[in-house]
């Protein structure tokens, strides 16, 4: 018996990878999932972390995906190559730092290499014309074909009947007539076909995890980047972004603060790498101070601290400064008022 076709298909963890891939399964051809880790998408991170999201399901989507597919999950370390996806995007970035573009045409050249190097035949994708007004446009997919070098050999099942025939139909191993012709942002094809199949619980439709795409989180990035007057990144850097409040009173340092017990726990990790303000005559958050702070910044960031500790309506409060090799210094200052710390230093 002749072996079935293999397809690697890009799961992001949303409902419509998990279409895709369970249309063309339908075909008896052999899927895999790959999901490409850039740091800036961590399933299930700030819900396990704050209490407020407690109701959220702590699960990797991507993961959880593959297992109701029942298909392996290949997931692969791009975090160095990413940077200059991020940092010099050919296409430029959508309304935040996304640079959804030139990410799609960068994770279907990925998913080309590994089908290559493994024997796979074929890539499949979860996009839909019109469905994202950066990278899945009419006039945009053939640009992520060419770019990625995929060419003909990504399939989109969810609207492949108002796309050219690709290579999997005209060798017979797709069937053209089964692909679907999904249009538009209304997910209500995706919600009717997931009932179809049975699919409950999944990732919320319109979604999407990269912090990138992002208000907040990309403003943040930005401001790191004027900070250090750099645009280099780790992944520490990334993941402490999407925690804490940060607050920057001067140029060159700001304060990340923790705001609940989970988070607080999170920067504890970090703290022996950060300048760090800890309370001590009233309860209070941990506070990371990121940049060269002199006594002078010092006194400032704990006036800011207080302010975020049970002393916020004390006359004075005391904190203790400590140092990357763990000196400390006591500090007794009177809490700031939150009117301008929030009107100008927050990021």
């Amino acid at each position: 018996m002749k072996n079935p076709p293999k397809a690697v298909a890009l799961i992001s963890g949303g409902l419509d990878s998990m279409l895709a891939a369970k249309v063309v399964m339908d075909q008896g051809v052999h899927v895999e999932g790959i999901n490409f880790f850039t740091g800036f998408c961590v399933e299930g991170h700030t819900h396990a972390i704050r209490k407020h999201e407690s109701a959220k399901p702590k699960r990797n989507n991507a993961l959880w995906v593959a297992e109701q597919l029942g298909i392996k999950l290949h997931i692969v370390d791009v975090i160095e190559p990413y940077k200059q996806v991020l940092l010099n995007p050919t296409h430029g970035y959508g309304s935040n730092m996304n640079p959804c573009l030139d990410c799609k045409s960068f994770m279907v050249g990925k998913a080309l290499e590994w089908t290559q190097a493994n024997g796979f035949d074929f890539i499949l994708t979860g996009e839909v014309i019109g469905q994202r007004p950066m990278s899945q446009r009419a006039d945009t997919m053939p640009v992520i074909q060419r770019e990625s070098g995929a060419g003909d050999r990504l399939l989109r099942p969810l609207c492949g009947k108002y796309l050219p025939p690709t290579l999997p139909e005209r060798e017979g191993w797709i069937d053209r007539d089964k692909l679907l012709d999904f249009t538009g942002r209304s997910r209500k094809p995706q919600i009717a076909l997931a009932a179809k199949y049975g699919f409950k619980d999944y990732a919320t439709p319109a979604g999407g995890c990269c912090f990138l795409t992002d208000e907040t989180y990309s403003r943040k990035l930005v401001d790191l980047w004027q900070a250090r007057g750099s645009r280099e990144y780790e992944l520490d850097d990334i993941m402490l972004l999407k925690v804490g409040r940060h607050i920057r009173p001067r140029p060159h340092f700001k304060l990340i603060v923790g705001r609940e017990e989970g988070e607080n726990n999170f920067l504890e990790g970090y703290r022996k790498q950060f300048v760090h303000l800890q309370h001590v005559s009233h309860m209070g958050p941990l506070v990371l101070i990121d940049g060269d702070p002199d006594a002078n910044d010092l006194q400032l960031a704990a006036e800011i601290a207080a302010r975020f500790g049970q002393g916020r309506d004390a006359p004075l409060v005391e904190l203790e400064a400590i140092d990357k090799n763990g000196d400390k210094h006591l500090l007794r200052v009177k809490p700031m008022g939150a009117e301008q710390i929030m009107q100008e230093w927050y990021v």
